[in-house]
C-alpha cells in the first residue's frame, strides 16, 4: 500500500465476523484508528426514536428519508472524528449503510430492490460517493445460503419482520457486488476465521507492519 487511505470499513450482514476482523487490524497496527458504528458519535437521535420501541421505529413508523438522513448524519459525524495522519476503520462504511436503508425500505413499503436503491441514492445524493476503501464479508455467494448461515449463528431466533429484513438485505448485498460497490469482497464460507483474516489483509493490500504502521 503506498498511501493509507483515510478510511476502511468492513461491511456485511450481521453474525459475519466484521468486529472481529476490526479488533484485529487495530490490534495489527496503530496507524488504524478504530471509530466503530455510526451511532456511537450521534447517540441522542438513536436513543430518541429506541424510546417507544426500536425495531416498531424502525420498520414502522420511521420514513426512509428519516432513516436514511440519521445514517448520512452518524456517518458524517464519525468521519470528522478521524484523526489526521489515520485510516478510520469503520464498522459498516456507506455502501452498508446505503444497504440497509435500502433494504428496510424494500421490506416496509414494498418496493422493488431497484426501486429502493434509486429512492435511498436520491435522498443521499452527492454523499453517495465516499473516498473509504470498502471490504465486503460475505458468508455466502448465495443469498439463501447466505441468510441460512448467519441466522444459525444468532444466540436466538429472529422473529417479527427481522428474518425478511435480513434476507432482503443479503440480496441487496449480493446486487451491490453485482453493480461493482465495494472495494473487494471477501467469501467466508467453509473459511476458518484466520484464513479470512489473511485473505482480508491481502484484499487492503497491506503487509507486515514497520514500527506499527501497515506498509
Amino acid at each position: 500500500m503506498t498511501r493509507a487511505p483515510d478510511f476502511v470499513s468492513l461491511n456485511g450482514p450481521d453474525n459475519v465476523g466484521k468486529t472481529t476482523h476490526l479488533v484485529r487490524l487495530a490490534e495489527r497496527w496503530d496507524s488504524f484508528q478504530p471509530l466503530g458504528a455510526i451511532h456511537e458519535h450521534d447517540p441522542e437521535p438513536w436513543a430518541r426514536v429506541a424510546v417507544g420501541g426500536y425495531a416498531r421505529w424502525w420498520f414502522e413508523t420511521s420514513t426512509t428519508v428519516e432513516l436514511t438522513e440519521m445514517l448520512l448524519a452518524g456517518h458524517a459525524k464519525r468521519a470528522a472524528a478521524r484523526e489526521t495522519g489515520r485510516t478510520g476503520l469503520l464498522d459498516r462504511g456507506l455502501p452498508m449503510l446505503l444497504a440497509v436503508a435500502a433494504a428496510t425500505c424494500v421490506v416496509k413499503d414494498g418496493l422493488t430492490v431497484g426501486e429502493a436503491f434509486k429512492t435511498v441514492t436520491g435522498i443521499a445524493g452527492a454523499r453517495a460517493t465516499t473516498a473509504e476503501t470498502s471490504i465486503l464479508l460475505l458468508p455466502s455467494s448465495d443469498a439463501e445460503r447466505s441468510y441460512a448461515i448467519t441466522s444459525a449463528r444468532e444466540v436466538r431466533p429472529w422473529t417479527g419482520i427481522y428474518p425478511e429484513y435480513q434476507k432482503t438485505l443479503h440480496a441487496v448485498l449480493l446486487r451491490q457486488v453485482d453493480h461493482g460497490v465495494f472495494t473487494a469482497v471477501v467469501d467466508c464460507e467453509g473459511r476458518s476465521l484466520n484464513d479470512v483474516h489473511a485473505d482480508l489483509i491481502a484484499r487492503l493490500g497491506l503487509s507486515q507492519p514497520t514500527n506499527g504502521r501497515p506498509r
